[in-house]
């Protein structure tokens, strides 16, 4: 079997890569900050996240994923404030709607989504080693800041050195506290807004609540252990936010946190030269209210690599969705089939070899979406010669199983058992037309054909097919 590659971050290169253990893929990425539902752009990344499990799960390892919800956070609180609301009140609905949103993209479901407010206790146990090892430091507003001077490494996963760096996000500039004004909070003290959003929790510094950064690191060492497998998230994350992730978790245990870093690009909306149609998809609730559909969604974020940047445009949601009909009825018609031929077997074994081969180099999705479409149009081919092999048929869809169910354009199962209804109703309306109650056969006929089912009767028996 072939080896699984994968470019990583930290080293700049596409490495192979097994689990520590040789069976079980520990993985964590980064989840949303929960004060808005998440933006389709989000849902890029977390579709490359969705498909790299199941490519693992393929190549034969479990995965353990481990995908964090973020829900305290300056946003959270200001939102809170500002409608009186607890940071509990403000999340809980956006937490909900994000699962929803998640599962109607298909994307499966990590075996772990902790929350942060569930994991003050780690994080505080996080800052006390550091501050036990001399790395991080209470400041006279009674914040504990990180001293990115006093990390030796600081600055490896993104190349920048430390003289080039400005402060990152939720790092205050003019706080004239701290050591260093590049150094980034892992404790805040509590304001008055945090107190009255109920963000803000007993410490041995005092009251106040977690930085950013800290939450990760916490919550991915509680599930993982000290050294995961690969950690993934957008490239906007690599800083400050995964830079200070590595400084806090490797200094305060001294052990490698993550073995890869794995990162998607942008996906990217030209909001003048786009149609109202795309311009106004912001959300998964707006794609969805815009007729466009998990399957063409999934086919579109697929027809390009995770690592190149992707333009949201009517051609290419137009392609994508072209593209889906392609799948939908090549997996309808290799429900509805009763025989193929010999040659299937030779078709099908190829199709995997290659469709697998592109999705364990580095995840190259586009070239897996076209091994796909090459083996419907070769098996298509075969079925068109009216074959009775058994064994063809069943390599056939024992393929397009396997690699659909990577990619997952088409449903699993949804539409094996939509077939079968289909066909006991084409057996009921046959039987009609045998002892002439040709009232039923047409009332079954103009209920199928409500559904979308074109039928065709010939010479050979009756076929159908999906039309829209």
């Amino acid at each position: 079997m072939s080896e699984f590659r994968l470019y990583n971050t930290m080293t700049r290169s596409v490495d192979a890569l097994t689990p520590e253990d040789g069976e079980t893929v520990r993985m964590y990425t980064c989840g949303p900050t929960v004060y808005n539902p998440a933006h389709v752009g989000n849902f890029r990344t977390f579709l490359f996240e969705d498909l790299l499990r199941r490519a693992f799960r393929l190549r034969g390892w479990n995965v353990d994923q481990v995908m964090n919800l973020t829900d305290v956070d300056d946003k959270i609180i200001k939102r809170a404030a500002e409608k009186g609301l607890t940071i509990g009140q403000v999340t809980e609905p956006v937490i909900e709607i994000f699962h929803s949103d998640r599962r109607y993209l298909r994307i499966e479901d990590a075996e772990t989504y902790p929350r942060a407010t569930d994991h003050i206790p780690e994080m505080v146990a996080l800052v006390e080693e550091l501050m036990k090892k001399g790395i991080a430091y209470k400041a006279e507003d009674g914040s504990v800041y990180y001293a990115i001077d006093r990390f030796a490494d600081y600055g490896k996963l993104s190349r920048l050195d430390t003289r080039e760096i400005k402060s990152g996000a939720r790092v205050s500039q003019d706080d004239y506290t701290k050591e260093n004004a590049q150094d980034f909070a892992l404790w805040k003290a509590a304001k008055e807004e945090d107190e009255k959003t109920e963000a803000a929790w007993d410490s041995p510094w005092g009251r106040g609540r977690p930085g950013w950064h800290l939450e990760c690191s916490a919550m991915a060492m509680r599930y993982l252990g000290h050294t995961m497998d690969v950690h993934c998230g957008g490239v906007d994350l690599v800083f400050p936010h995964h830079e200070d992730e590595i400084a806090q978790s490797e200094g305060a245990t001294g052990e490698t946190f993550s073995r890869f870093w794995c990162h998607g690009e942008f996906l990217l909306t030209d909001g003048s030269k786009m149609a109202k149609r795309v311009g106004n998809v912001a959300t998964v609730a707006d794609m969805r209210a815009q007729g466009i559909s998990a399957a063409a969604f999934r086919a579109f974020v697929f027809s390009t690599h995770y690592r190149k940047q992707l333009n949201l445009s009517p051609d290419a949601l137009d392609a994508a969705t072209e593209g889906v009909r392609r799948v939908g009825d090549f997996a309808e018609r290799l429900a509805a089939a009763r025989g193929g031929t010999p040659a299937l077997v030779q078709i099908a074994a190829e199709a995997e070899r290659d469709a697998s081969e592109a999705l364990f180099d580095d995840l190259n999705a586009p070239i897996a979406m076209g091994a796909l479409f090459t083996f419907i149009r070769r098996a298509n081919g075969e079925l068109d010669k009216g074959g009775s092999d058994v064994p063809g048929l069943e390599a056939a869809r024992h393929t397009f199983s396997r690699i659909n169910g990577v990619l997952d354009i088409v449903p699993e199962g949804e539409v094996v058992d939509d077939a079968d209804e289909i066909e006991a109703r084409l057996a009921e309306r046959r039987e009609a037309r045998q002892t002439r109650d040709f009232a039923r056969s047409d009332a079954i006929r103009k209920e199928l054909e409500g559904r979308g089912i074109e039928i065709k009767d010939g010479p050979t028996g009756t076929s159908w097919k999906r039309v829209r």
